[in-house]
């Protein structure tokens, strides 16, 4: 990898776009801190933390601590990557949206166009609401029309401008925009984590406890990136023949034997985000509610309150996470099912002539091509699940409480390997460019 970078960097354009990326993401980082107009951001800021607790430590960590501060930038990218999520949803379920989808060039154009109007749409929204949300906790002082439009505007203003600086990153930096932001974010709270570990569980011990204390943590962090690399690269390789034809006289075309890769973790971090957001949900409601429901309706609220899992002191809040590795397994056949489909892998198969050895076309390679699948999703949900799971573990038994988890660490892992790629990708074009101008 450092190898790869270090030559990338002798390239003058591929340096300058690096220059580039890094120039915007300081840029996304100052307005991280910059405080909304008129808005006691210390006051809300200490309001979150003493009563929201782990339940936003998700959206924390996405936004690179800007919504526990209530900046400008406070939505960041996550109206962003909701509305790309609905987009690719509906794709499924529209018509329209799928014929636009396959348009070529263009259809990409006119969706990355809906993309952004709903993007607009969704934070004007989630700014609307966390204003009255405010107002009705008595946060806000001297609230008026014109705090409320205040507010939204800043706000909104702030995630469409993370939004475009995302997409200056995709057209003049080094690619993946969007997920350059999300990865700056995650890692600019990692040393803010890293610090509370040292805090409790080094500073102060003696010297036997801060060497296990150490060597657990190390195994732990390394062993789940080294997991999760794994699973972002695990694929399942289906040999694939194609028949030969003949075209012209004494002329051939096909023949050749080629493969099909089904990744192992198909839908990536979507089902985690998916089943996180869902059980979240309620528990966000009723606390920006200043709701307090007691008896049963209590118990099934500290259940999908991610802070309660694993705790040694009420082990029977940890059926949360029972019901939150099943959502994970769900989500991740839901959306490997609306994204990878073997009919049409297997038509566009036996339209080209290929073939599966042993398969015969048709109906038999579709049943073939599914049982893999749903072979190949299972153990890819039970990764996810085993990646998500170690964090939450340790935060509930031994108290750790960072921010990151296994859906921090996959994006992390994943946004770079595939800027690694991109790069690599690049420098393998511009020497075939040289090559030929030669």
């Amino acid at each position: 990898m450092f190898e790869t970078l270090r030559n990338a960097l002798k390239v003058k354009d591929i340096r300058n776009r690096f220059l580039f990326t890094l120039f915007v993401v300081v840029i996304t980082r100052f307005g991280c801190q910059f405080p909304i107009p008129g808005i006691d951001s210390a006051k809300i800021s200490e309001y979150l933390n003493s009563l929201l607790g782990d339940s936003f430590n998700l959206l924390n960590s996405f936004t690179g601590g800007s919504f526990e501060s209530m900046s400008l930038f406070a939505l960041n990218v996550t109206p962003y990557i909701t509305a790309s999520i609905i987009i690719q949803l509906l794709t499924i379920a529209i018509p329209a949206l799928e014929e636009m989808y396959r348009d070529g060039e263009d259809g990409r154009k006119k969706m990355n166009n809906i993309t952004r109007f709903v993007t607009l749409a969704l934070s004007m929204m989630e700014s609307a609401g966390l204003a009255i949300g405010f107002q009705r906790q008595g946060l806000i002082t001297n609230f008026s029309a014109l705090t409320l439009v205040e507010m939204v505007a800043c706000l909104t203003a702030g995630s469409v401008f993370v939004m475009w600086l995302g997409e200056q990153i995709t057209d003049k930096g080094i690619g993946n925009g969007i997920s350059i932001i999300l990865l700056i974010n995650i890692v600019s709270r990692m040393p803010s984590d890293i610090y509370h570990l040292f805090e409790k569980f080094v500073l102060g011990k003696q010297i036997g406890d801060i060497v296990i204390a150490v060597a657990i943590i190390a195994f732990v962090i390394v062993g789940t990136i080294v997991l999760t690399v794994i699973l972002n690269d695990a694929e399942r390789r289906i040999p694939v023949q194609y028949s030969r034809k003949i075209q012209g006289r004494n002329q051939y075309s096909g023949g050749q034997a080629s493969i099909l890769p089904i990744k192992v973790n198909t839908a990536n971090v979507i089902p985690v985000i998916f089943a996180s957001s869902l059980l979240q949900f309620p528990v966000v409601i009723k606390q920006l509610m200043g709701a307090n429901p007691k008896g049963a309706a209590g118990f099934i609220f500290n259940c999908l309150s991610q802070s309660n899992w694993c705790n040694p002191d009420h082990w029977s809040y940890s059926l949360g996470l029972v019901i939150y590795l099943l959502l994970i397994v769900m989500f991740a056949y839901f959306y490997t099912s609306i994204t990878f489909n073997p009919i049409e892998i297997a038509n566009n198969m036996k339209k080209q002539g290929g073939f599966i050895p042993g398969i015969r076309p048709g109906k038999p390679t579709i049943d073939y091509l599914s049982t893999i699948l749903n072979y190949v999703i299972f153990i890819g949900a039970i990764g996810l699940c085993i990646v998500a799971v170690i964090p939450i573990f340790f935060n509930g038994y031994f108290g750790a409480n960072v921010s990151f988890g296994g859906t921090s660490i996959i994006i992390v892992c994943g946004v770079i390997l595939e800027t690694i790629k991109q790069v690599e990708s690049s420098m393998l074009v511009r020497h075939y460019s040289g090559f030929l101008t030669e």
